[in-house]
């Protein structure tokens, strides 16, 4: 039978979000239900919600930044038992019989992931609504377990902002004696520092301001360059074998380029669009890369939440209930957020 529950969805574009009451889908043979206790708000809700790129289906309940405790499985299920502490994230289904499934790269699945929040249920055709609710279905294939010791109430922000910056350090191979290179400190720029620095790297952030110098280094970079300094910028040619630039709209990343050493790799995770026209030449003559990653797989997600556990990575969350969410989203409009929202879910008890 299918479960009722309750979560906050868009409705249109131009309306705040506010409590709807649907049915989730009833359990299918491996699938699992799961009480959902926290939340992550990504600025992809934002855009989803507003249908900035126009393809939201509304009502669109947002949200790919999934914790909560198993409740339910179903008769084929094997992977967890009720109880468990566990997670999703982006992405919540694929092809899984493609060359890249199989190799356990579900992001870059030949038919298409299909999305956490708003994506076509493979099964039914139906809009997939995200966890800004109480409970969810997922088939157990895409769920996660989230390892002893680590916080669940800040967990949840590792389900994007982690794997998608965690995914291209270990593409390029990160460890001690990399020289790695942050460009912007937001929610994704600050888990690139982190995990970075925990994986043996020697840090450079760049910004295009000092102002956040201090938070930089509380954070784990060893340099910090203005970007807007020139001389600076010219002492730090070929100092970098990989530059992760986390700026999530349209920007100029020629200036960076002279920064990586031969063979560096400058790898964009968060603009998607038209970047400023790109000069070559800097590029040809070292035989450098530019390159871009979405968010990781199955089993590198799983990685990543037991390196985060054993190496104490964690992001830095402010919990918000579930009625500030619009007040969230403005405040993630202005970039006033240091460094993500995770939601409550407990609030809906409250409210």
């Amino acid at each position: 039978m299918p479960c009722s529950t309750i979560g906050y969805a868009a409705h249109s574009a131009e309306e705040p979000l506010k409590e709807l009451k649907f049915e989730r889908r009833s359990l299918r043979a491996k699938d699992v239900g799961i009480e959902i206790a926290y939340c992550g708000v990504c600025h992809t809700d934002l855009h989803m919600a507003t249908n900035d790129w126009g393809m939201t289906d509304f009502p669109f309940v947002p949200g790919h930044e999934i914790v909560g405790r198993v409740a339910a499985v179903g008769p084929d299920a094997k992977k967890y038992k009720k109880g468990d502490l566990v997670a999703v994230g982006y992405f919540s289904d694929s092809c899984q019989s493609c060359d890249q499934c199989h190799r356990s790269h579900e992001q870059l699945c030949r038919e298409g992931l299909v999305p956490t929040a708003g994506g076509p249920d493979r099964e039914s055709g139906e809009p997939n609504k995200g966890g800004y609710s109480k409970y969810t279905v997922v088939k157990e294939d895409f769920v996660v377990r989230v390892p002893d010791g680590l916080d669940a109430s800040r967990a949840a922000p590792l389900l994007c902002a982690g794997i998608t910056t965690y995914s291209p350090l270990r593409k390029y191979s990160v460890g001690p004696g990399s020289r790695v290179g942050i460009i912007g400190i937001g929610g994704l720029g600050h888990m690139a520092v982190k995990l970075a620095a925990a994986m043996g790297a020697r840090v450079t952030v760049l910004s295009r301001s000092s102002d956040k110098q201090d938070e930089a280094s509380s954070l784990g970079a060893d340099e910090f360059i203005v970007s807007e300094d020139e001389k600076a910028m010219k002492t730090a040619e070929a100092s970098l074998d990989l530059i992760v630039d986390t700026v999530p709209v349209k920007h100029d990343v020629n200036p960076y380029i002279p920064l990586l050493d031969v063979d560096g790799t400058l790898c964009l995770v968060g603009h998607i669009g038209m970047l400023t026209e790109i000069n070559t030449a800097g590029l040809v003559m070292g035989r450098k890369s530019i390159s871009a990653s979405p968010v990781g797989g199955i089993a590198q997600t799983q990685e990543l939440l037991e390196f985060c556990a054993k190496k104490n990575v964690l992001p830095e969350c402010e919990m918000i209930r579930m009625s500030y969410i619009n007040d969230a989203f403005e405040r993630l409009k202005k970039s006033d957020v240091r460094y993500r929202f995770v939601i409550d879910m407990s609030s809906f008890k409250e409210e």
